[in-house]
């Protein structure tokens, strides 16, 4: 039985120490916290979460420790697996059998490579047909390189297995308005673009695979929840203020800022990323957190959103 993608799901980073090894106790707390923060459920080995830095060991760890999680708390565990090689991807697919709590496997479009778009929906038919687990389409083309059409969209919502679609299209264009408008009822779009988190909501996503909503769980869960209970006035402001902070916290490659703003509320032993990737400069983190500030302050409750004086330590304020 396919899973009900509704609601948010936060894409977990991966804390690492100031040493760059993993850090299991802080992951695991981040994974209860945005759970009882609002969350339907956990993203693991996405793009947030540094996958193609992680060791196998640390990938079992990771996976041992946020199915226990949502066991636990009774949500939804997604796992990310998959390259731009089909036989490769179908393994890794394979392998998610062992951990009965996945409920679903996000499956990014092939990369790099760039097949026709009839390719990508072979690849994911071959991939749906032997899964353990149904899939979620992965599609941001800045990432990959591969533009889908609405057409191809709507045919990979007919493909047995296939439960949604992880959108992030960069945009509300023109084949998002007709993905929208002719998705099946039982297909899932999730907004994967967090700036356009609201508008896609409005046409009626399914939810949120929601990076951001490291920061302000409950804002997002809440935005999710307006949009389908019908509460446009409440959703357009919440969209409005959140969308700023989405801005802020991915003005440097994703996940450096949301990782450096969590380090300095506490919630992580480090801001530590693995090369490539460059931590955050001190400008950008300080605007973030002065967005995140201004999003509590709005809500009118106490935030324990700390300060970054210019030297770079962070201090909790209540």
């Amino acid at each position: 039985m396919e899973p009900s993608l509704r609601g948010l799901y936060v894409p977990l980073i991966t804390p690492f120490t100031d040493e760059g090894e993993l850090a299991p106790e802080a992951l695991e707390k981040l994974a209860h916290a945005v759970i009882d923060s609002g969350a339907a459920g956990l993203v693991i080995f996405g793009t947030t979460g540094e996958h193609a830095t992680l060791t196998a060991a640390e990938r079992h760890a990771i996976l041992d420790i946020c199915a226990r999680a949502c066991h636990e708390r009774g949500a939804t565990l997604i796992a990310g697996a998959g390259s731009n090689d089909t036989a490769s991807t179908a393994r890794a697919l394979h392998d998610l059998a062992a951990w009965p709590e996945v409920s679903a496997a996000l499956t990014v479009v092939p990369y790099y490579i760039r097949p026709t778009e009839e390719g990508v929906v072979a690849h994911f038919t071959r991939l749906a047909a032997d899964s353990p687990v149904p899939l979620i389409v992965y599609n941001i083309p800045y990432r990959t390189g591969r533009f889908l059409s609405a057409q191809t969209l709507l045919q990979l919502a007919s493909v047995p297995g296939i439960a949604g679609v992880k959108h992030a299209a960069g945009a509300i264009d023109h084949d998002t308005i007709m993905l929208m408008a002719g998705r099946p009822g039982d297909f899932a779009v999730l907004a994967g673009d967090d700036m356009f988190a609201s508008p896609l909501l409005a046409l009626g996503a399914a939810g949120g695979i929601l990076a951001s909503a490291h920061l302000c769980t409950g804002e997002f869960a809440a935005l999710i929840d307006a949009w389908h209970s019908g509460r446009a006035e409440q959703a357009r402001e919440l969209g409005r203020r959140l969308a700023p902070l989405s801005a802020a916290l991915f003005a440097e490659p994703n996940p450096v800022v949301i990782k450096a703003a969590l380090h300095a509320q506490g919630k992580i032993p480090s801001p530590a990323v693995r090369l490539p990737l460059l931590p955050a400069g001190q400008d950008t983190v300080s605007a973030a957190i002065s967005m995140l500030g201004q999003i509590h302050r709005t809500a009118g409750r106490a935030t324990g959103v700390p300060d970054v004086p210019a030297d770079g330590s962070a201090s909790l304020t209540r």
